[in-house]
C-alpha cells in the first residue's frame, strides 16, 4: 500500500492521495480555514465528493447549493466547478480515471 505525503493545493487548502489504482482515486481535500477555495476549475474525469467535515458552498455549471457533513454529489467530466469554504472541514473526492496529475 503506497503512501502519499499531504501537499499544498492552495491557500488553506491540502490534498492527500488516499488511495489509487488506474482506473480510480480517492483523495482528502482539507480546508484549514472559512474562506479557502477550491478554485473554478474543470477535468474530464467524474469526480464523486463526499463532505466528511465542514461546510461549503459549491458551484457546479453555474448552479450554486450548500453542502454540509455526509452530504455527496457527482460532479460530471468537463463541468467547470469550485467551492468555497464556510467552515473548515475535509472532502473526500473519488476521481475516475485516476487523476496522473496527483502523483
Amino acid at each position: 500500500m503506497a503512501q502519499y505525503p499531504e501537499v499544498t493545493s492552495g491557500e488553506n487548502v491540502t490534498r492527500q492521495v488516499l488511495a489509487d489504482h488506474a482506473e480510480l482515486m480517492v483523495v482528502a481535500f482539507r480546508f484549514n480555514a472559512r474562506g479557502a477555495e477550491g478554485t473554478p476549475h474543470s477535468h474530464p474525469h467524474v469526480q464523486s465528493t463526499y463532505v466528511q467535515s465542514g461546510r461549503f458552498r459549491f458551484t457546479i455549471d453555474g448552479t450554486t447549493s450548500e453542502v454540509g457533513p455526509g452530504d455527496s454529489f457527482v460532479i460530471p467530466s468537463g463541468a467547470i466547478h469550485g467551492c468555497v469554504c464556510l467552515e473548515a472541514g475535509t472532502l473526500i473526492d473519488t476521481f475516475t480515471p485516476r487523476r496522473d496529475d496527483f502523483l
